[in-house]
């Protein structure tokens, strides 16, 4: 079966990105790793993906103001020469329309530091903190108009520890990231998930 090819959109150091393009080294992986995207010019991950032989683009989201979908029209005009399947947020930190979530309806995801549906949105490992909460973790889900509302792919918990601080458990979390990324994707690329309505 010939594998999916994938694009990932970044905005920083992209170290899930790199988590995917190891898993996709091996040829019996569902996908390979196509493209690299960025909003952010110096985005350290695009360095990575230049090593790693992969293709990359800058679309640059400051020109377009506040209008998100001209930039997004730009960002689909970088990806679509690529034959893409599936697109992958990594770190991508620009809130998408309904335009182009609808336009990848079913393959698009993103993984998220959190157990969804608790700590949608940003600062998740404090906010668990504050919270005291004893399981944190992360989620793959597919990206639907509702920030941080798909249908989960997978999620993989890991313990909030008595001392844990920001940082500690940020780094719990992203190594739980890190694993389980490359399985989300190989079960969409597999067509062994699928997005359902809700």
């Amino acid at each position: 079966m010939a594998r999916k090819r994938v694009a990932i959109l970044i905005s920083g150091r992209g170290s899930n990105m790199v988590a995917l393009i190891e898993a996709a080294r091996d040829t019996s992986y569902p996908a390979e790793i196509v493209l690299v995207a960025s909003n952010e010019p110096d985005a350290q991950g695009l360095e990575r993906a230049r090593a790693a032989g992969i293709a990359t683009a800058v679309v640059d989201h400051r020109p377009y103001g506040k209008d998100r979908q001209a930039f997004e029209h730009a960002l689909q005009a970088a990806i679509e020469p690529h034959a893409i399947d599936i697109v992958c947020l990594a770190g991508f930190m620009r809130l998408l329309t309904p335009w182009f979530i609808s336009h990848w309806d079913g393959r698009l995801i993103n993984i998220h530091p959190a157990l969804l549906p608790a700590f949608k949105g940003l600062d998740t490992h404090a906010r668990a903190l504050a919270a005291g909460a004893k399981q944190h973790g992360a989620t793959v889900h597919f990206v639907v108009p509702e920030m941080d509302s798909g249908p989960i792919i997978v999620q993989q918990a890991v313990p909030v520890l008595p001392d844990d601080t920001e940082a500690t458990l940020a780094a719990r979390v992203l190594a739980a990231e890190h694993r389980i990324y490359p399985q989300a994707l190989r079960l969409v690329a597999e067509g062994r998930t699928q997005k359902t309505a809700g």
